[in-house]
Protein backbone atom coordinates (compact mmCIF):
# COMPACT_ATOMS: atom_id res chain seq x y z
CA UNK A 1 0.00 0.00 0.00
CA UNK A 2 1.56 3.33 -1.04
CA UNK A 3 2.18 6.09 1.46
CA UNK A 4 0.93 9.61 1.00
CA UNK A 5 3.45 12.42 1.41
CA UNK A 6 2.67 15.41 3.59
CA UNK A 7 3.96 18.97 3.07
CA UNK A 8 7.09 20.14 4.87
CA UNK A 9 9.07 23.34 5.07
CA UNK A 10 12.42 21.51 4.95
CA UNK A 11 15.09 22.86 2.63
CA UNK A 12 16.40 20.74 -0.29
CA UNK A 13 18.49 17.77 0.76
CA UNK A 14 22.17 17.83 -0.18
CA UNK A 15 23.28 15.85 -3.18
CA UNK A 16 24.09 12.21 -2.59
CA UNK A 17 25.30 9.36 -4.79
CA UNK A 18 22.64 8.01 -7.11
CA UNK A 19 20.88 4.71 -6.43
CA UNK A 20 21.64 1.46 -8.20
CA UNK A 21 19.08 -0.68 -10.04
CA UNK A 22 18.11 -3.65 -7.88
CA UNK A 23 18.65 -2.04 -4.48
CA UNK A 24 15.79 -1.13 -2.14
CA UNK A 25 14.36 2.18 -3.34
CA UNK A 26 11.99 4.86 -2.11
CA UNK A 27 10.09 6.05 -5.17
CA UNK A 28 8.00 9.22 -5.15
CA UNK A 29 5.08 9.17 -7.58
CA UNK A 30 3.74 12.62 -8.45
CA UNK A 31 0.35 12.38 -10.15
CA UNK A 32 -2.92 14.24 -9.41
CA UNK A 33 -4.94 11.40 -10.95
CA UNK A 34 -5.49 8.44 -8.62
CA UNK A 35 -6.32 6.21 -11.61
CA UNK A 36 -3.08 7.02 -13.42
CA UNK A 37 -1.08 6.77 -10.21
CA UNK A 38 -2.47 3.25 -9.84
CA UNK A 39 -0.92 2.32 -13.20
CA UNK A 40 2.43 3.58 -11.98
CA UNK A 41 2.06 1.69 -8.70
CA UNK A 42 1.25 -1.51 -10.60
CA UNK A 43 4.38 -1.16 -12.70
CA UNK A 44 6.48 -0.33 -9.66
CA UNK A 45 5.45 -3.53 -7.91
CA UNK A 46 7.96 -5.22 -10.23
CA UNK A 47 10.76 -3.20 -8.59
CA UNK A 48 11.81 -5.49 -5.75
CA UNK A 49 11.77 -3.90 -2.30
CA UNK A 50 10.46 -0.55 -3.60
CA UNK A 51 8.59 1.73 -1.23
CA UNK A 52 6.14 3.85 -3.23
CA UNK A 53 4.98 7.23 -1.90
CA UNK A 54 2.19 8.96 -3.82
CA UNK A 55 2.17 12.77 -3.93
CA UNK A 56 -1.29 13.64 -5.30
CA UNK A 57 -0.60 17.25 -6.36
CA UNK A 58 2.25 19.63 -7.16
CA UNK A 59 1.66 22.13 -4.33
CA UNK A 60 4.85 22.64 -2.28
CA UNK A 61 6.34 19.79 -4.29
CA UNK A 62 9.98 20.62 -3.65
CA UNK A 63 9.38 20.79 0.10
CA UNK A 64 7.62 17.43 0.05
CA UNK A 65 10.35 15.79 -1.96
CA UNK A 66 13.01 17.32 0.30
CA UNK A 67 11.28 15.88 3.37
CA UNK A 68 10.86 12.46 1.74
CA UNK A 69 14.33 12.36 0.11
CA UNK A 70 13.33 9.65 -2.41
CA UNK A 71 15.81 7.67 -4.46
CA UNK A 72 13.76 8.15 -7.64
CA UNK A 73 11.02 10.58 -8.65
CA UNK A 74 8.32 9.56 -11.14
CA UNK A 75 6.12 12.36 -12.47
CA UNK A 76 3.07 11.97 -14.69
CA UNK A 77 1.44 14.99 -16.33
CA UNK A 78 -1.59 14.31 -18.52
CA UNK A 79 -1.88 17.61 -20.39
CA UNK A 80 0.86 19.79 -18.96
CA UNK A 81 1.00 23.51 -19.59
CA UNK A 82 4.35 25.01 -20.49
CA UNK A 83 4.49 26.72 -17.07
CA UNK A 84 3.86 23.44 -15.24
CA UNK A 85 6.48 21.61 -17.28
CA UNK A 86 9.04 24.33 -16.56
CA UNK A 87 8.16 24.08 -12.85
CA UNK A 88 8.75 20.31 -12.95
CA UNK A 89 12.04 20.82 -14.80
CA UNK A 90 13.07 23.19 -12.02
CA UNK A 91 12.26 20.50 -9.47
CA UNK A 92 14.40 18.03 -11.43
CA UNK A 93 17.41 20.38 -11.24
CA UNK A 94 17.05 20.80 -7.47
CA UNK A 95 16.26 17.31 -6.16
CA UNK A 96 19.41 15.79 -7.70
CA UNK A 97 17.79 12.40 -8.08
CA UNK A 98 16.80 10.33 -11.14
CA UNK A 99 13.55 11.77 -12.49
CA UNK A 100 11.32 9.86 -14.92
CA UNK A 101 8.61 12.02 -16.45
CA UNK A 102 5.58 10.72 -18.34
CA UNK A 103 3.64 13.21 -20.46
CA UNK A 104 0.74 12.71 -22.85
CA UNK A 105 1.90 15.40 -25.27
CA UNK A 106 4.98 17.49 -25.89
CA UNK A 107 6.89 19.47 -28.51
CA UNK A 108 10.52 19.85 -29.55
CA UNK A 109 11.28 22.86 -27.28
CA UNK A 110 9.86 21.01 -24.27
CA UNK A 111 11.90 17.91 -25.07
CA UNK A 112 15.04 20.07 -25.29
CA UNK A 113 14.10 21.73 -21.99
CA UNK A 114 13.71 18.27 -20.43
CA UNK A 115 17.23 17.33 -21.55
CA UNK A 116 18.63 20.63 -20.26
CA UNK A 117 16.89 20.09 -16.90
CA UNK A 118 18.51 16.68 -16.47
CA UNK A 119 15.32 14.61 -16.77
CA UNK A 120 16.64 11.04 -16.81
CA UNK A 121 13.70 9.57 -18.76
CA UNK A 122 11.13 11.63 -20.70
CA UNK A 123 8.35 9.38 -21.97
CA UNK A 124 5.65 10.69 -24.31
CA UNK A 125 2.31 8.84 -24.44
CA UNK A 126 3.82 5.68 -23.01
CA UNK A 127 2.26 5.08 -19.59
CA UNK A 128 1.90 1.30 -19.47
CA UNK A 129 2.50 -0.78 -16.37
CA UNK A 130 4.82 -3.28 -18.07
CA UNK A 131 7.14 -0.50 -19.29
CA UNK A 132 7.64 1.24 -15.95
CA UNK A 133 10.27 -1.04 -14.34
CA UNK A 134 12.72 -0.92 -17.28
CA UNK A 135 12.15 2.83 -17.64
CA UNK A 136 13.03 3.35 -13.97
CA UNK A 137 16.15 1.21 -14.35
CA UNK A 138 17.26 3.18 -17.42
CA UNK A 139 16.55 6.47 -15.63
CA UNK A 140 18.80 5.42 -12.74
CA UNK A 141 21.60 4.30 -15.06
CA UNK A 142 21.41 7.52 -17.10
CA UNK A 143 21.38 9.65 -13.95
CA UNK A 144 24.42 7.87 -12.54
CA UNK A 145 26.30 8.11 -15.85
CA UNK A 146 25.57 11.84 -16.11
CA UNK A 147 26.53 12.41 -12.47
CA UNK A 148 29.82 10.57 -13.06
CA UNK A 149 30.59 12.76 -16.09
CA UNK A 150 29.80 15.89 -14.10
CA UNK A 151 32.04 14.73 -11.27
CA UNK A 152 34.90 13.98 -13.66
CA UNK A 153 34.46 17.37 -15.35
CA UNK A 154 34.46 19.14 -11.98
CA UNK A 155 37.61 17.28 -10.92
CA UNK A 156 39.32 18.16 -14.20
CA UNK A 157 38.43 21.84 -13.79
CA UNK A 158 39.67 21.78 -10.20
CA UNK A 159 42.98 20.19 -11.24
CA UNK A 160 43.44 22.80 -13.99
CA UNK A 161 42.75 25.62 -11.53
CA UNK A 162 45.25 24.12 -9.06
CA UNK A 163 47.93 23.87 -11.75
CA UNK A 164 47.37 27.53 -12.73
CA UNK A 165 47.62 28.57 -9.08
CA UNK A 166 50.89 26.66 -8.63
CA UNK A 167 52.30 28.16 -11.83
CA UNK A 168 51.45 31.65 -10.58
CA UNK A 169 53.03 30.96 -7.18
CA UNK A 170 56.20 29.69 -8.89
CA UNK A 171 56.31 32.87 -10.95
CA UNK A 172 56.05 35.00 -7.81
CA UNK A 173 58.91 33.11 -6.15
CA UNK A 174 61.05 33.26 -9.29
CA UNK A 175 60.58 37.00 -9.55
CA UNK A 176 61.01 37.73 -5.83
CA UNK A 177 63.98 35.44 -5.17
CA UNK A 178 65.64 35.07 -8.55
CA UNK A 179 64.93 31.32 -8.65
CA UNK A 180 64.63 29.00 -11.59
CA UNK A 181 61.28 27.34 -12.20
CA UNK A 182 62.58 24.05 -10.80
CA UNK A 183 63.96 25.75 -7.68
CA UNK A 184 60.69 27.58 -7.10
CA UNK A 185 58.73 24.34 -7.31
CA UNK A 186 61.14 22.60 -4.92
CA UNK A 187 60.59 25.41 -2.40
CA UNK A 188 56.82 24.97 -2.67
CA UNK A 189 57.13 21.22 -2.25
CA UNK A 190 59.55 21.50 0.68
CA UNK A 191 57.29 23.94 2.55
CA UNK A 192 54.25 21.74 1.89
CA UNK A 193 56.06 18.70 3.30
CA UNK A 194 57.32 20.58 6.34
CA UNK A 195 53.84 21.92 7.15
CA UNK A 196 52.05 18.71 6.10
CA UNK A 197 49.90 20.64 3.66
CA UNK A 198 49.14 20.35 -0.03
CA UNK A 199 51.33 22.22 -2.50
CA UNK A 200 48.29 24.00 -3.87
CA UNK A 201 47.46 25.33 -0.39
CA UNK A 202 50.97 26.77 -0.08
CA UNK A 203 50.66 28.23 -3.57
CA UNK A 204 47.31 29.81 -2.69
CA UNK A 205 48.80 31.44 0.40
CA UNK A 206 51.68 32.90 -1.66
CA UNK A 207 49.34 34.23 -4.34
CA UNK A 208 47.01 35.72 -1.71
CA UNK A 209 49.91 37.42 0.07
CA UNK A 210 51.24 38.81 -3.22
CA UNK A 211 47.81 40.20 -4.11
CA UNK A 212 47.51 41.88 -0.71
CA UNK A 213 50.95 43.46 -1.03
CA UNK A 214 50.04 44.79 -4.44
Amino acid sequence: MPDRATPSSASPAPASPGPSPGESLTIAVVDPSRARAAILEEGLRAVEGARVVVIPDTADLLDRLSALSPDVVVIHLESPSRDLLEQMFGVSRLVERPVAMFVDRTDAPMMQAAVDAGISAYIVDGLRAERIKPIIEIAILRFNAFARLQRELSEAKSELADRKLIERAKGILMSAKGLTEDEAYKQLRRKAMNEKRKIVDIARAIVTAADLLG
